[in-house]
């Protein structure tokens, strides 16, 4: 069985190999990356794929049986280079796609969601035996600015009262794997999400817990997070699709009680408490 991974140098492709070598040989896995330099330190075979290069993609998975197809970053551009990909991946005779999409995506009110629908489109008419794991937030999403929340007195967003059901980058690798090295997945689509749902003023409450200090949530308007967010630094135009994801996460976007992924992993999604100490360690 040969496994290949797209986006090999990201954070979650980047896990997804390290936690695919406890499960399968090395010489099994191939790490596809547009810069291969940049997985060099991976010890995996290594081959070019260039999601707008499709001669790249075809010599990339010559002789691949599964192929973890993680999303693109490029927004915008996901849908042409996932169509790429796929296209490549039925002329070099990959049996199954395992494909990275986003939580209720055939539901959601998110900007991200258009792409990933047509993306599971294509792979529904690919005839490729294929998996979706439709991933939820990213617990790190919250996490990471942490640290800044802590500086700054507050934890600020525009999520109200919405509950998010995140999980950790970890999680989500851990799953995958699950997924390409286990039977029975085929034709599946999961809803991945954390066990235990919390707000933003949940989060602010754990972040004082753990710190000893009051860190209050503030909500602001959507226009007021933004304006924050490109004061310290954030692109405009990312600052403003970070609050909308916001707003969308009040009407209940980044919300699900499936527990499939504890389901999958064989153990319960890490919990809150341990992934902002981590943050705060950082």
């Amino acid at each position: 069985m040969t496994i290949a991974v797209t986006g090999a140098t990201g954070q979650l492709g980047r896990m997804i190999v390290q936690k695919l070598k406890q499960k399968i040989a090395p010489g099994e896995i191939v790490a596809l990356a547009r810069t291969p330099s940049k997985a060099a330190d991976l010890g995996v075979e290594v081959r070019e794929a260039d999601y707008e290069k499709p001669e790249t993609l075809d010599r990339a998975l010559r002789g691949v049986e599964t192929l973890m197809l993680v999303s693109s970053s490029e927004v915008g551009k996901r849908a042409s280079q996932h169509a790429n990909v796929i296209a490549a991946a039925k002329g070099a005779g990959v049996k199954r796609i395992v494909y990275t999409s986003l939580l209720h995506a055939d539901t959601s009110p998110m900007s991200l969601a258009p792409e990933h629908v047509q993306t599971e489109a294509a792979l529904k008419t690919s005839g490729i035996a294929h998996t979706i794991m439709r991933n939820g937030w990213y617990t790190e999403n919250y996490t990471v600015p942490v640290p800044g929340a802590v500086q700054a007195g507050a934890l600020v967003g525009s999520a109200g009262e919405g509950r998010i059901a995140s999980a950790t980058r970890n999680d989500l690798a851990e799953a995958a794997v699950a997924v390409l090295t286990g039977d029975g997945h085929d034709g599946k689509v999961y809803e991945l999400a954390g066990d235990e749902a919390y707000t933003l003023a949940d989060l602010a409450a754990e972040i004082s817990r753990q710190t000893g200090k009051d860190i209050p949530y503030r909500n602001l308007p959507q226009d007021e997070y933004a304006a924050v967010l490109k004061g310290i630094g954030v692109p405009e135009g990312f600052a403003g699709a970070v609050a909308a994801f916001d707003i969308d996460a009040s009407n209940g976007a980044l919300l699900d009680d499936g527990r499939q992924l504890s389901a999958l992993i064989g153990r319960p999604t890490t919990p809150l408490s341990d992934a902002v100490a981590a943050a705060l360690k950082s």
